[in-house]
């Protein structure tokens, strides 16, 4: 492959497809944290941002150095990203429907690590992007990941910024329905993959 417009708009369907996980978990974060600062929410979408870039790059030194030990990994991503999402997602429902909201309607932030999780858990099917792009050089393959990174990015804020604005409308319901969208990813993951 040579760099061109067609690399560019493949690199950004690619982002544009990895990236409706993410989207969806930021749409379920924006509804549990209706009060976050933009600040905020640049981290966050950075967070999915760095998974998204880092995976398929991963995917791709694994192309070219681990083959065997990748394939045989990878039957295993639906059930990782499964269990993660239903595991933080259970966590939300459970905290909405006992009330764990603030009185104001504010749900808790989304702490550092449900947030690394929700990062793996949303960008692990990337690896298998390492595959498709396992013909790029080194460098073609690092510009690949990070236009599906810059990608992910504006989702995931739009995804923040769209669940912020329902979740101020939900007040206290917010973060039970955040939690059942992360458990939906989680079965929509699980789902394609052993059935893909």
């Amino acid at each position: 492959m040579e760099w061109n417009l067609v690399f560019v708009i493949n690199s950004i369907l690619l982002g544009v497809g990895l990236a409706m996980d993410a989207f969806s978990v930021s749409m379920a974060n924006g509804l549990n944290e209706p009060a976050m600062k933009s600040g905020r929410m640049c981290v966050i979408a950075g967070v999915f941002c760095g998974f998204q870039f880092a995976m398929p790059m991963i995917g791709w030194i694994c192309v070219h150095t681990i083959v065997q030990a990748f394939q045989a990994f990878e039957r295993f991503i639906p059930w990782i990203a499964l269990a993660l999402l239903g595991y933080i997602g259970g966590k939300m429902l459970i905290e909405g429907l006992r009330g764990g909201e603030d009185q104001d309607g504010e749900g808790a932030a989304v702490g550092a690590a449900a947030l690394l999780v929700q990062g793996i858990a949303t960008s692990i099917d990337a690896l298998s992007v390492g595959f498709t792009i396992s013909g790029y050089g080194v460098l073609m393959a690092a510009a690949c990941a990070a236009i599906i990174g810059v990608v992910t990015f504006v989702i995931c804020m739009a995804g923040l910024v769209i669940g912020k604005r329902f979740g101020t409308w939900l007040s206290g319901k917010a973060s039970a329905l955040g939690g059942v969208i992360l458990i939906a990813i989680g079965l929509e993951i699980f789902i394609s993959g052993i059935l893909g």
